[in-house]
């Protein structure tokens, strides 16, 4: 079985990777896009610092099982091409991982965004990692939906 889960999805923006960049930086915007953010919300919110710069952590405790507590901190910053983040999850499941959201110029007007999870797999559940797979997929999928319909509104 492997030992990590990796999961990418990708959408392309009719927006500058400028502009792009200077969206996602700001980790508390997901909560306008992501499917996880917008399952509860009233969850309860707490940060750390200041968001979009390295160090900010964004943390978040829900009863919603689909939600769970956990947190997130901005751990590099390369502007305009690339964020980095660890994953700290309390429930409904102890674990962590990593996400990175790239951006690569397809011209001036458009640009290609690149969100990949992940996550180490341990034994019992590395058993049903291509079900975690395909669930994580399916709403990464939906929250990239999300984010060009919202950076091209």
């Amino acid at each position: 079985m492997p030992k990590d889960m990796i999961i990418e999805k990708s959408v392309v923006i009719n927006k500058q990777k400028k502009d792009i960049y200077d969206y996602l930086k700001n980790i508390r915007n997901q909560d306008e896009f992501s499917i996880w953010n917008m399952t509860d919300p009233n969850q309860k919110v707490a940060t750390t610092g200041t968001d979009g710069t390295v160090g900010f952590i964004y943390s978040w405790d829900s009863q919603n099982k689909n939600v769970g507590a956990g947190s997130q901190e901005i751990t590099l910053l390369i502007p305009n091409e690339r964020i980095d983040c660890d994953l700290r999850f309390e429930r409904p499941m102890k674990n962590v991982a990593k996400a990175s959201f790239v951006l690569e110029e397809i011209s001036k007007k458009e640009t290609k965004v690149i969100w990949t999870f992940r996550g180490p797999t341990k034994f019992p559940m590395s058993l049903f990692s291509f079900i975690f797979k395909k669930v994580l997929g399916k709403d990464m999928a939906k929250s990239m939906d999300n984010l060009k319909a919202k950076m091209e509104a």
